[in-house]
């Protein structure tokens, strides 16, 4: 049993909220997570090319678009108070001052060598490292932003397990038992954490403090459902089917699935993220090697843009205009390391157009990861090559720091944003 425990700034506001913030602040008062009991853990940039897009619209960029109507969101989901950037809470000046106070670390989880690396942001160093379960795949963080757990689905066995880490100490506590934790959401009002059962091809949805198991959506048709993301009104998620070249769209409120969408081509979906307005999924895939566009509501493919070989990891910029795409360097599973195909891919929001290009000096197998609190820095795991990469989001610098084996879904800490929808730290 995780322990709960109360925080000491209950009362913490947020600062500089976007355009209609006066509308919601009685709201987010009373749904801000850091005001919720919470477990403690005793737990050179290469010259841009056009891509190719297949009917593909141009988004609208947050910041100058003209301001759409309100969001009706789902009851108990903080409201969107961009709706034309749903990534406006999450720029540098969001971080909740109790978030703040946490240590900057990155936690790295290590999947063949069943620990987790710890490195410390300022000197590039791994500073701790514990072992956890067996084959952790993710450090996801939680709903209220107090604990981030790591995701250990024990491949090819029962023995599923999450373990706690505590923000505030970057300690881990005791783990908790729980079938096949590949990945892990969590519902938008907060009341659910989403176990991705992926071997099970199920959905568990579950208590998102003692993991304790609410309900089981079953999703037959997806085989290997992986990664996800949330409608900008929290009503539904699509999460992609690693193993079978669809996604499969969820209700969020009534727990159901609402249909399955093939793929036009490709056939291995990865990680999946939203636009900044909401309207459209972008679905990375692996043997495709670029992101395909689907219109959520419709759940319709409009568009396709190559990327790159092994095209996996999606993560926004901290302005919301762009967003890094990680390409593996492998269509394999278990690929070779110092690929010379692996690197990383920026896409304009706006345009949908590329506008860099930053290779892994020396090759490489970038794959998980997330930017930090600043935005000054992309962190992806090298998931073949058992390092981290530290890259520069000005240039595409970086520096490469050994980790142990096989690293995959690191999260940086701690982030600016009210909430946590889960997997590496998709805040909002």
């Amino acid at each position: 049993m995780v322990v709960k425990r109360h925080l000491a700034a209950a009362t913490a506001v947020f600062v500089a909220l976007g355009a209609g913030a006066g509308l919601a602040v009685a709201q987010e008062a009373s749904q801000s997570p850091v005001q919720t009991t919470a477990p403690s853990a005793a737990p050179q940039s290469a010259p841009a090319q056009a891509p190719v897009v297949q009917g593909a619209p141009a988004q609208t960029a947050g910041a100058t678009a003209a301001a759409p109507s309100a969001v009706q969101t789902i009851p108990g989901m903080p409201p969107v108070i961009n709706p034309a950037n749903l990534y406006s809470e999450t720029t540098p000046e969001h971080i909740n001052p109790e978030v703040a106070q946490d240590p900057a670390r990155v936690y790295v989880p290590n999947l063949r060598s069943n620990d987790v690396s710890v490195i410390d942001p300022a000197t590039s160093k791994v500073v701790d490292r514990f072992p956890v379960g067996k084959s952790p795949q993710h450090v996801v963080p939680s709903w209220d932003l107090r604990t981030l757990w790591v995701t250990n689905n024990a491949e090819g066995t029962t023995n599923g397990s999450l373990t706690p880490i505590d923000a505030r100490t970057a300690k881990p506590g005791p783990a908790v038992a729980v079938d096949d934790p590949y990945n892990m959401y969590f519902t938008p009002d907060g009341k659910s954490a989403i176990v991705v059962a992926e071997a099970r091809k199920r959905l568990d949805f579950r208590d998102p403090h003692t993991m304790a198991l609410q309900q089981s959506v079953e999703t037959p048709d997806c085989k290997g459902v992986n990664h996800a993301d949330f409608s900008i009104d929290g009503r539904y998620a699509i999460f992609t089917c690693e193993f079978g070249g669809h996604l499969v769209k969820v209700d969020t409120v009534n727990k159901t699935v609402l249909g399955y969408l093939k793929l036009s081509s490709g056939g291995m979906p990865q990680d999946i993220l939203i636009s900044p307005n909401g309207k459209t999924f972008y679905v990375a895939d692996m043997m495709a090697d670029g992101v395909f566009m689907v219109d959520g509501d419709s759940f319709k493919e409009i568009g396709f843009i190559p990327t790159g070989v092994g095209t996996h990891g999606l993560y926004p910029s901290r302005d919301g205009t762009k967003m890094y795409v990680a390409n593996r360097g492998s269509h394999k599973i278990h690929g070779k390391p110092h690929s010379k195909a692996g690197g990383v891919t920026v896409i304009d929001f706006a345009t949908n157009k590329i506008v860099a290009n930053w290779p892994i000096p020396e090759g490489g197998s970038p794959d998980m990861g997330n930017v930090s609190a600043d935005g000054k820095t992309l962190w992806l795991s090298g998931r073949f090559d058992d390092v981290v990469y530290q890259i520069n989001t000005e240039d595409g610098s970086m520096k490469k720091i050994p980790v142990g084996a096989e690293p995959h879904g690191l999260t940086v800490w701690p982030q600016p944003g009210r909430y946590s929808i889960g997997h590496t730290g998709i805040l909002r």
